[in-house]
């Protein structure tokens, strides 16, 4: 099982992502760190779901542009 360090380590996007654009992104609840099984948007201030747009209702502790 990861570390809290190493997953925070692999989505070190700094600050906000751009306005829109599909990322990754790591979330955290009391049982650990786990990265959501579909790419999300930064939208007026928001987490969004990128596929139906619905509000994420996660706590997101990190992002990173998708991996090939």
């Amino acid at each position: 099982m990861a570390t809290r360090e190493r997953r925070l380590a692999e989505f070190n996007g700094a600050g906000d992502p751009p306005e829109g654009q599909p990322v990754q992104v790591l979330c955290e609840d009391h049982s650990g760190t786990y990265q959501l099984p579909f790419a999300c948007r930064f939208v007026d201030g928001q987490w969004l779901n990128g596929t139906t747009g619905s509000l994420v209702e996660a706590t997101v502790v990190g992002w990173r542009l998708p991996r090939n």
